[in-house]
């Protein structure tokens, strides 16, 4: 199954929960509901982005499934396309500047402009400014993998806030403890909500511990 169709997604029935699960399987119960008359608005949102995923419910299953599959198989072509025609060009400026000898290091040059104490800095660390700099950028991404995972978890609880609870009581004061990483506030700001989207917001700001897999 491509990767769209099974990322996982969350319908919304008005403020209940429908379903959480792979998007194909979301997708083909919020068809089922509409067409044996449910009169309420659904939304389908990406669990992680907290982003509304807008789905074309015509015709049959297998055209809806068809549908969806297809932007990722597009995607995947064009993007193929383009890796081939870069790494075909970089072949040929590798082999227009390599040396006599050089290893294949796979490795990009480009410039970087620094003030002279960085330079004279890097001049005495073992290894030579490039290893240097291997290793300094190396290390800001571990270290800072744990601060993005938790802004792009927030940001996920704001988008999914915005687009259902954004006329709710509280709603400015609960984004503002959302950012904040105030989680006790955040609960008090929306303990007036309905049941399904606080436990929803409360999964893709904290962790999916919280939020059902499926109602």
């Amino acid at each position: 199954m491509p990767d769209f169709l099974s990322k996982s997604s969350t319908a919304f029935e008005g403020h209940h929960r429908l379903l959480s699960g792979p998007l194909v399987e979301v997708a083909l119960a919020v068809k089922s509901a509409v067409e044996n008359g449910s009169s309420s608005q659904f939304l389908v949102f990406d669990d992680a982005t907290g982003r509304v995923v807008d789905l074309d419910l015509r015709g049959t299953k297998a055209e809806v499934i068809d549908r969806l599959a297809r932007p990722a198989k597009e995607f995947i072509g064009r993007y193929a396309s383009c890796r081939d025609k870069a790494t075909e060009s970089s072949k040929e400026v590798a082999s227009e500047h390599r040396g006599r000898g050089r290893p294949k290091l796979g490795v990009v040059a480009r410039e970087v402009t620094l003030l002279p104490r960085h330079w004279e800095w890097l001049s005495n660390q073992p290894g030579g400014a490039s290893a240097v700099l291997r290793r300094l950028v190396d290390d800001a991404r571990r270290s800072g993998i744990p601060q993005q995972k938790r802004r792009a978890a927030q940001e996920a609880a704001y988008h999914f806030m915005l687009a259902i609870g954004g006329d709710l009581p509280g709603y400015e004061e609960a984004t503002r403890a959302l950012f904040a990483d105030d989680r006790a506030k955040l609960e008090q700001c929306i303990a007036g909500w309905p049941k399904d989207i606080r436990t929803h917001t409360l999964g893709l700001a904290f962790g999916p511990t919280d939020r059902p897999t499926r109602k």
